[in-house]
């Protein structure tokens, strides 16, 4: 007859290691209170018995299932990875699981995963931006849900956002770029429905060009999902005008290296022909010849403030504040002043 041989208790772990229950709790909950010699023994007694704890009875002690869902637009290129790592890294150092899925930028999508983290207990969620149906929002309330938004700060938002200033932060890029005397400007953006990031930078670089007595009206904006080879595309479009802008804005560095490399796939020097700039500063902006003038957004500091502030939330330390981070712009080769018509080489003008 085959025996079953039941899984380790911490009873056993207690008794292996030469210490109490509440202590081997101690120091798998908080091991930073647990002097090192102590700690040292029960965690050889761990590895020794491959004791694994009881989750479920963690849970319906802490009331708290430990887990924080993240809803993300896309997992298809860097644009969030630097914060969301350091948001997780933040998360497993409090004692948390993260869990992420992405939406496709899609808001039904969006709906569903908020509901579905919720049903499966998250503690509390990060979403990214603050455009969507207030229902959800009311739902998110019902439920005395943590939340936070990342990547937008908002001051008179339904939830706290630890993010930043999308509208001045693309201000200050387009200021810098009509201060080098560009007044033939065109721009790349994300969609920017149900995407408060990408319409704010769009209403940043309409404030700039007020600001220095240019019109709007002039302005030409390609709408286009994130991805390279749709930044080339709507590149393409742009340099088929006449007369062809001098410089273009991109809302985010995945456009701009789609914008850059079509520049030079019709033969336009960049920045002598046409200049290019990004924004957020991912790796692929440094890696691009030349490299791409951005605006750098702190990522990993937002993500870290993300976590700090949704676990005080999620444990009862405080409503939840909003954190507003600063950007800065990020001079590089894909940036000079415009040339003069009249100056420029044949092959520019071809």
């Amino acid at each position: 007859m085959r025996m079953t041989r039941s899984a380790p208790t911490l009873n056993d772990v207690a008794r292996i290691a030469g210490v109490s229950t509440a202590t081997v709790s101690r120091c798998l909950n908080a091991p930073d209170r647990v002097f090192e010699d102590t700690r040292r023994r029960v965690m050889n007694a761990v590895e020794t018995l491959g004791y694994t704890p009881n989750f479920a009875a963690r849970v319906m002690a802490a009331r708290r299932t430990f887990t924080i869902g993240a809803i993300i637009p896309t997992m298809e290129n860097a644009i969030f990875a630097r914060g969301l790592q350091a948001f997780q890294e933040e998360l497993y150092s409090l004692g948390y699981t993260l869990l992420v899925s992405s939406s496709a930028y899609q808001p039904q999508i969006e709906e569903e995963q908020i509901r579905t983290l919720v049903a499966r207990g998250a503690d509390g969620l990060l979403l990214i931006g603050h455009d969507r149906d207030a229902r959800i929002y009311d739902y998110l309330d019902r439920q005395k849900m943590p939340v936070v938004a990342a990547w937008s700060y908002l001051e008179d938002g339904r939830i706290p956002s630890i993010g930043f200033d999308n509208r001045h932060a693309m201000y200050s890029l387009a200021d810098q770029v009509i201060r080098l005397g560009h007044d033939n400007i065109a721009m790349i953006s994300g969609i920017s429905e149900g995407n408060d990031r990408a319409r704010l930078r769009i209403d940043g670089l309409k404030d700039a060009l007020a600001a220095h007595g240019l019109s709007a009206d002039c302005l030409t904006v390609v709408e286009t999902p994130y991805e390279i080879d749709n930044g080339a595309v709507a590149m393409e479009t742009l340099m088929a005008r006449s007369p062809r802008p001098s410089v273009v804005l991109c809302g985010n560095d995945v456009l701009a290296v789609g914008a850059l490399l079509k520049a030079q796939e019709m033969g336009l020097r960049v920045p002598q022909d046409v200049s290019i700039t990004g924004f957020d500063q991912i790796e692929l902006a440094r890696i691009t010849t030349p490299q791409l003038t951005t605006v750098h957004v702190p990522h990993r500091k937002m993500g870290r403030c993300a976590a700090q502030e949704l676990v005080l939330m999620v444990t009862g330390q405080g409503p939840g504040k909003s954190v507003k981070l600063e950007t800065h712009v990020v001079l590089r080769g894909s940036l000079a002043a415009p040339v003069i018509a009249d100056a420029r080489s044949p092959q520019a003008d071809g």
